[in-house]
């Protein structure tokens, strides 16, 4: 994800503050009273069809808070991927770059580029042998606990867990590391600072916590393009609040807040 802009910018200009490079997924989700066995057939009592995939849910967050942005994607050829172009218009999401192949079903197929920008680098899906480039070259590094617990080898259970995983990071090079960590929050460590700030939030009764993690993403997404003269521990606060938001209410993009619907004082 790529984000740049500054406070002021005019809505009429087509360049936009927040570009996001990754995938868009279509959810298909059963809700099942428990996780079937190996080989076990059970019964479903809800199904739905979502927007999902880490990139676009991101976008989508940042868009809803107000955001000028863009989508840089591949779906698809097929009606899933006609639809989903459809719906990142819908959230008035720029899908000039936003291609359909007949070479690849929708949802397989994502790109990943360096564009010059500052950069928020979110390493999801996680692998343990991710190329060191990424971790000198990203302005932002965010991972949650699972993520950083693949990339570092450590096991990251709390606050002080993440601080020692963040370490390891910024020694590799990472400028600005953080590790969200759910209904904890989030901690953050920068390469000019010698201990990890565990930044908490607010304690609220879930709903569903499907795309939580990209809400936080999508909002610093936000934050970092449009108020870059906030600390960024205010933006930190602020994307943990939003993200709390979003996990009162059921889906994945359905459950992200519109500006519109957030306190006042967070813009």
């Amino acid at each position: 994800m790529a984000a740049s802009g500054e406070p002021g910018r005019q809505w009429q200009e087509e360049v936009p503050a927040v570009v996001v490079v990754g995938s868009c997924m279509t959810d298909l989700v059963s809700l099942t009273s428990r996780l079937p066995k190996t080989g076990e057939t059970i019964h479903g009592h809800k199904f739905f069809i979502g927007f999902g995939g880490k990139g676009a849910n991101q976008c989508v967050q940042a868009a809803r808070l107000g955001a000028k942005t863009s989508m840089v994607c591949k779906v698809g050829k097929d009606s899933f991927g006609k639809d989903y172009i459809e719906n990142l218009k819908q959230n008035d999401i720029s899908t000039e770059f936003t291609y359909q192949t007949q070479d690849a079903a929708t949802g397989t197929a994502s790109i990943i580029v360096n564009n010059e920008v500052k950069t928020l680098f979110n390493p999801a899906p996680a692998i343990a042998d991710l190329d060191p480039r990424f971790y000198r070259l990203s302005d932002v590094f965010c991972c949650n606990e699972t993520e950083a617990e693949i990339l570092t080898g450590l096991a990251v259970g709390s606050p002080a867990d993440a601080g020692q995983a963040a370490q390891m990071l910024v020694e590799r090079g990472c400028h600005v590391v953080i590790v969200t960590l759910g209904a904890e929050g989030c901690v953050m460590l920068s390469e000019t600072e010698a201990v990890p700030k565990h930044i908490p939030t607010e304690k609220v009764k879930a709903v569903d916590t499907t795309g939580a993690g990209d809400s936080f993403v999508g909002a610093l997404a936000f934050y970092l393009a449009y108020y870059p003269s906030l600390s960024l521990e205010e933006m930190l606060k602020r994307s943990n609040f939003i993200a709390t938001v979003s996990v009162r209410a059921a889906g994945t993009q359905s459950s992200y807040p519109y500006k519109k619907d957030l306190p006042l004082d967070l813009f």
